[in-house]
């Protein structure tokens, strides 16, 4: 077959591409549109770039006449549906399950451990050499909640097991059984934030999930509960946490936030009780042999006419 194919990894560097497409390569590292590797008119395959803005990444969008599949290499698609509308019906948009569980999953361990046994302040006096022990929890005999329970979720519990907690709750968007035990829906979760001592965010962001976690959302997670938000920042009502930790009653481990980047002079940075890191859930070493991966086996299907693996939706017909 005769197609343009976007690559925001030079294709030279990925093994086991199928022949046939023309593969270009473009990662929006340029601003201008004189940096697009070819007529964004006869692109039959964009896969978008990674950790863009979302306003560079959706630009070529409008003027992909010939595209038939979007993919991207992010776990959610939020940054890219806005600029859907610009395409013709049956554009197929894929996500990246399967890339992103181990380099999330482990974060977000990092940050439970490091909230509960008091790391950040350790770091602070090790700059200032101060020796200052102390008594603080530990993740053993907790009760966690995994608000999303997807791929994400479910390498999150994986990786909680051998840390001997009391319990693990599981929600999602609908309920099912799952060969670790029932997951519940949305609706149940003013039953089962009381009970819980650290509750992990790992949804998509969506219309459902957007605010999700608001003044009542939290006024129901117990006294020293942790909150840790591996999702997206908008799935965070951020005054009504600010409130939460200045009052002193919750705690918060944040990879994302709303906004983000964080400000400089955001009240956020100075919260008690707050660890934050800059989004580095993906970005690891761990994500250019899963990518590749995905992108060799979702390009063999596209050449040979095969389902596509992790579909979103398609344009037109809504979600899948």
């Amino acid at each position: 077959m005769s197609a343009d194919v976007w690559l925001p990894i030079p294709p030279e560097e990925i093994e086991g591409l199928p022949a046939g497409p023309n593969y270009l390569f473009w990662d929006g590292g340029d601003d201008g549109e004189q940096a697009f590797p070819g007529d964004p008119a006869d692109c039959a395959f964009y896969v978008v770039p990674y950790m863009r803005p979302a306003g560079l990444v959706v630009r070529p969008l409008e003027r992909m006449r010939s595209v038939r599949v979007v993919q991207t290499l992010s776990a959610g698609t939020d940054n890219v549906e806005p600029g859907l509308k610009h395409l013709p019906p049956g554009v197929t948009l894929c996500n990246a399950r399967g890339v992103h569980e181990a380099s999330t999953a482990e974060l977000t361990l990092t940050l439970v451990l490091a909230s509960l046994r008091g790391v950040p302040g350790f770091v602070r006096d090790q700059d200032r050499r101060r020796w200052n022990g102390g008594f603080h929890p530990a993740l053993a005999d907790k009760n966690v909640l995994i608000v999303g329970y997807g791929a994400i979720g479910a390498a999150i519990e994986d990786r909680l097991v051998p840390f001997e907690v009391a319990r693990v709750a599981r929600v999602a968007r609908s309920a099912r059984t799952t060969a670790r035990g029932p997951v519940h829906p949305f609706t149940e979760l003013p039953a089962l934030l009381p009970d819980a001592d650290v509750v992990i965010l790992s949804t998509p962001l969506t219309k459902a999930t957007r605010g999700l976690v608001d003044e009542g959302f939290l006024a129901r997670m117990k006294d020293g509960a942790l909150l840790v938000n591996v999702a997206r920042g908008g799935v965070v009502d951020t005054k009504a946490l600010l409130a939460e930790l200045e009052r002193g009653r919750l705690t918060a481990a944040l990879d994302v936030t709303d906004p983000e980047p964080l400000p400089e002079d955001h009240p956020l940075w100075q919260a008690p009780g707050v660890l934050i890191t800059p989004h580095v859930g993906g970005p690891t070493s761990a994500f250019r042999p899963r990518a590749e991966r995905l992108l060799t086996g979702q390009l063999h299907r596209f050449v040979n006419h095969e389902p596509l693996a992790n579909v979103v939706l398609t344009t037109g017909a809504g979600r899948g």
